[in-house]
């Protein structure tokens, strides 16, 4: 046959072998697949045709490489070389092991049963205040956060925050070492570099010593800070949130001469009227998610009355799409709505008008109030002005609503200021060359603070810049030194809720990384740099609960997550005499109005994808930050 194909080619020049081609015929094909025993794959119909052009074409595959794989004594001498390397490359790996001693885990822990989950009692601070929570743990690492049933400010109810923290604990984008002008260092270099600072302030009283927090509830951490400044007598501590209650504090002490914090017994209201107060959303209110509880239990049908809720508002909220009756308005015109308000419940807030369209839901608002004394409710927005938190404070008295749908406490805060106030003050300092020394205790104030203040370029005429923060972001760039900071499920703290209530602050799993508390910081700058957060807190409260019942008092407080009775008590407020400030003239023209951001706050949660792809209410966006505007414009 090889001869008679040689001889019929005569003349014709010969195909290359990858050229000849071989049909595929469909009962060659069936006889084979018959007579194959168990599966067998093919990658290729050429494969399956068992066609000569295929085998060219795997012979062709690596043509460089191909001798190699193909010949069985120099791929065993290939595999012989690159065994060799791995050896080396494991040698030159080994290093030293530190000398500790590694317990096995060979005897199961008492109460831990694998696959079963513990619960733990801790709280998740958020702009100072605790949310209590419940922690689930399975086998040492907290997976899932969910509120803690037996705390009064939630009664088992958390808010989104809280449930997305632990995707912030597990973060790879956290920072992980202490870091001086970018590059890593070790604890002790930086209490080292530390001494020299600290001894120049205390030879100055700590005249150019500052210390910018964010808001501070716990404490512990305010006993710290107010036995450094005793250290330092001119040294000064600043406070600055971006999500600040300014105007809040401002309203209370205008109206009553003290700062108080109102705290609302939505419970007990049969009418409310919301003044741009979303009061329902985790970013309106401290308390949010005690407030919406409450509401909810007497929008049931078998409650023995339903309330009724007026919202008047600028933008769409959960609070407005719950209410009976909304009426949308600018925000500059609100106060003049509650002025108009007062007037007709006779209460002085000088002038005050409305348009004819919103006078028909103004009297309906006047009426409903006066005919619930003692059992209505007046709540103001955070972003609205001074005045109309004072102006809500009158309206609640002149109700008598105070005493009974909302009580006056101290404030939650352990040393309340007006923190854009603070700030101007520090960076006016810093303008003038009086800090040498600058501990930025959490937050990121390059990024969040006023542009107009511009703390950048103030903070670079600071000699010594310190950060701790949990992400080397906008301020570590302009710090020499940066800390980590201990996520709350890594470190011991405590906090105060929205109602004065403490909560024990206790990690369920050992730091992931080179971190620090914001307590463990205080304390190197006090000389107590051996100290560890969990000596801190409860030697504190050991000081404040002294007595023989001290460890049973302390052992309780950690189960249950707070200490029982410690909410702040109702104290007796008395309004001023002191008139209203004339009502601001709305300007014509578009508003913008800013307000946080209902999944990524004010920015510090933007790294955390669950909270990016949650969807924001009424709008259902995702990843996203949009402007709203009306159809109208």
């Amino acid at each position: 046959m090889e001869a008679e194909n040689q001889q019929g080619n005569q003349g014709k020049p010969a195909a290359p072998p990858c050229a000849e081609k071989k049909r595929l015929e469909l009962a060659e094909v069936r006889a084979r697949l018959d007579a194959a025993k168990g599966p067998k794959y093919w990658r290729t119909l050429e494969e399956l045709s068992a066609s000569a052009g295929f085998d060219e074409l795997m012979q062709r595959e690596f043509p460089r490489q191909a001798a190699e794989w193909l010949d069985p004594v120099s791929r065993r001498g290939f595999l012989k070389l690159m065994g060799a390397s791995m050896a080396l490359a494991g040698l030159a790996g080994c290093t030293r092991q530190p000398l500790e001693a590694i317990v096995p885990y060979v005897r199961q822990p008492e109460d831990l049963v694998l696959g079963k989950p513990l619960y733990f009692a801790t709280a998740i601070p958020l702009g100072g205040i605790a949310a209590p929570v419940l922690v689930k743990s399975n086998e040492g690492r907290p997976t899932k956060v969910e509120g803690n049933p037996e705390h009064p400010a939630s009664l088992g109810a958390c808010d989104v925050f809280a449930q997305a923290s632990v995707l912030a604990l597990y973060d790879p984008d956290r920072a992980q070492t202490v870091s001086y002008l970018g590059e890593v260092r070790s604890w002790g270099a930086f209490l080292g570099a530390l001494r020299g600072p600290l001894a120049t302030q205390q030879a100055l009283q700590g005249a150019s010593l500052r210390l910018l927090s964010e808001t501070v509830t716990s404490p512990t951490l305010a006993g710290q800070i107010q036995a450094l400044l005793a250290m330092y007598p001119k040294a000064k501590w600043h406070q600055w949130e971006p999500v600040n209650r300014d105007q809040a504090r401002a309203g209370a002490l205008a109206a009553f001469g003290e700062y108080v914090d109102a705290q609302y017994r939505v419970e007990e209201a049969d009418v409310i009227l919301s003044l741009d107060a979303d009061f329902l959303s985790a970013t309106g209110l401290p308390g949010s998610v005690r407030y919406t509880r409450d509401f909810a239990a007497r929008r049931k049908l078998e409650s023995a009355k339903l309330n009724r809720l007026y919202a008047v508002e600028s933008t769409p909220s959960n609070t407005g799409a719950k209410a009976d009756h909304r009426l949308p308005m600018r925000a500059s015109e609100v106060e003049a709505f509650a002025r108009a308000l007062a007037q007709q419940l006779g209460v002085a807030a000088g002038a005050g008008s409305v348009p004819a369209a919103q006078a028909k839901f103004l009297a309906a608002v006047a009426k409903d109030l006066q005919a619930h004394r003692g059992r209505s409710l007046v709540i103001p927005g955070e972003g609205q002005p001074a005045a109309l938190h004072q102006l809500a404070h009158l309206l609640n008295h002149a109700l008598g609503n105070a005493g009974a749908t909302v009580v006056y406490t101290q404030p939650v805060e352990a040393h309340p200021v007006d923190q854009t106030a603070s700030l101007r003050e520090l960076v006016g300092e810093m303008n003038a060359g009086k800090v040498d020394l600058l501990l930025v205790l959490g937050g990121n104030p390059v990024f969040t603070a006023p542009a107009d203040l511009n703390f950048a370029a103030a903070m670079n005429k600071v000699e010594l810049r310190i950060q701790l923060s949990p992400y080397a972001d906008e301020t570590a760039e302009f710090c020499q030194w940066h800390i980590p900071e201990s996520h709350p499920l890594e470190a011991w703290s405590d906090a105060r809720a929205y109602d004065g209530t403490i909560s024990i602050v206790q990690p369920l799993i050992a730091p992931l990384y080179e971190t620090k508390s914001a307590h463990e910081v205080v304390a190197a700058f006090a000389g107590q740099p051996g100290l560890s957060g969990y000596d801190l807190v409860r030697a504190y409260w050991k000081g404040q609960h002294p007595g023989a019942d001290f460890e049973q008092f302390w052992r309780r407080s950690v189960h249950d997550g707070f200490m029982a009775g410690t909410a702040f008590p109702a104290k007796t407020v008395t309004p001023k005499a002191a008139a209203l400030e004339p009502a601001a003239v709305a300007g014509a023209g578009t508003e913008i109005i800013f307000r946080p951001d209902p999944t990524i706050y004010d920015g510090r949660f933007a790294n955390n994808g669950w909270l990016q792809e949650l969807p924001k209410p009424i709008l259902r966006t995702t990843w996203d930050n949009v402007a709203l505007l009306s159809p109208a414009t």
